[in-house]
Parts: structure tokens; C-alpha cells; sequence
């Protein structure tokens, strides 16, 4: 029930659905102490209609005020969604914003330029997921709102932190972190009771991979 719950407040803030763990600020100290950019208003784009190239890795590489990690997209699972995030890094749209949702034991959440949980890139995708999906920490999945149909995307991703947050399979599952699960933890610690970070965590860039 309360994954359900946690579910349908994906993008609502202050809901209060997080894990049972207490927020922390253990992981503070490694972060730098920055200012939160302006908020920017939400795009005006359309969605790429080049598929990515076959047989061909893509990642992302997150550069933050609490170091890097890096998130394998998965072309397979989630080709729209995947060619999306491509097309926005390579765009510069992430780049000084901040994570603007943190619930320690359960996600950190980015992707949205107005800093509100609203904010998108002006249009949506699908990759419904697997009925069968977990997700687990490490998974990298996007955020909708409740009257979108399962695997609806727009710019906005989530990062579970905890071992099994228990959603069910209705948001689109488009990579996992490969390298900087660190960071992640340290960002997911500085969450506060109303999901809001307690210190701004800023994204200075995202860079795309191919291998």
C-alpha cells in the first residue's frame, strides 16, 4: 500500500510517502556547498524522431554539486525514452538544474527546470515497463502523474535509493547507475520531511556516452 501510495504522489511534493528511515544529512559533508540556479521555465521542444543508433551503448554522465555518477540507458526497454534523454542532454537542458525531490530510503528525483515537479520538456514519450519490474536501487526511472498512462515520460527521472521502493510497473524504466552509486546515496541523504533537499543539489551537466 504505501508503494501505491508513493506511486500515485510521484510528482506531488511534501506527500510525506517516503521510506521509514529518518532523513539524514550524513552525506553533506562531501557535497559542496552551492546556490540553486534560477528556476527556468518549462520547454518548448518536440520529441526526437531519430531512433539511436543500433548496436550502439548510450550513457549518461552526471556532473553534481555531490560528485558524478553515471546511468547506462536502456535502448532495449525503453527506446523512446532513451532517444528522448539523449536528445536533452546533448541539449543542455539539464544542466544547472536541481535534484528538487529527495526522500531518503526511497528516490531523489530531477529533471525539472522550474524546480517545481511540474516542469517538462513540452512533450511525453511511452515505454510502458515490464509487468514483472522491480525497481531496485540503482534503477533510473521517469516520473508521471497519476492520469498518465503506464511508461509516460517527459524530462523528469528518479533514481531509487532504496533496496525495493515496491512501484508497481508504471513508470518507465530507461537505464540503471553503473558507476557513482556513491553519490546517489550521499544526494539521497539530504533529504528533509517535506521531500525537499535540505541543500541545494545542483546538476552542472549531463554528457552523453557512446561505446
Amino acid at each position: 500500500m504505501r508503494g501505491l501510495l508513493c506511486a500515485i504522489a510521484l510528482l506531488t511534493l511534501g506527500a510525506g510517502c517516503g521510506g521509514d528511515d529518518e532523513p539524514s544529512t550524513s552525506g553533506s559533508d562531501e557535497c559542496e556547498n552551492v546556490e540553486a540556479p534560477a528556476p527556468r521555465e518549462s520547454g518548448t521542444l518536440t520529441a526526437p524522431t531519430d531512433p539511436l543508433a543500433e548496436g550502439t551503448s548510450y550513457g549518461l554522465v552526471f556532473e553534481t554539486s555531490c560528485g558524478s555518477f553515471t546511468v547506462a540507458l536502456d535502448t532495449e526497454l525503453a527506446p523512446n525514452t532513451a532517444a528522448s534523454l539523449v536528445a536533452l542532454a546533448r541539449d543542455g537542458y539539464f544542466d544547472d538544474t536541481i535534484f528538487h525531490r529527495i526522500v531518503p530510503g526511497f528516490v531523489i528525483q530531477g529533471g525539472d527546470p522550474t524546480q517545481t515537479g511540474a516542469g517538462g520538456p513540452g512533450y511525453k514519450t511511452i515505454d510502458a515497463p515490464p509487468a514483472a519490474s522491480k525497481y531496485v536501487k540503482g534503477v533510473v526511472a521517469m516520473a508521471k502523474t497519476p492520469a498518465e498512462a503506464p511508461g509516460t515520460s517527459g524530462s523528469q527521472f528518479f533514481v531509487v535509493t532504496g533496496a525495493d521502493v515496491g512501484l508497481p510497473a508504471e513508470y518507465a524504466i530507461v537505464g540503471e547507475v553503473t558507476e557513482g552509486l556513491d553519490t546517489v546515496e550521499r544526494i539521497g541523504a539530504l533529504g528533509g520531511p517535506d521531500e525537499r533537499p535540505t541543500q541545494p543539489v545542483v546538476i552542472s551537466s549531463a554528457t552523453v556516452t557512446e561505446g
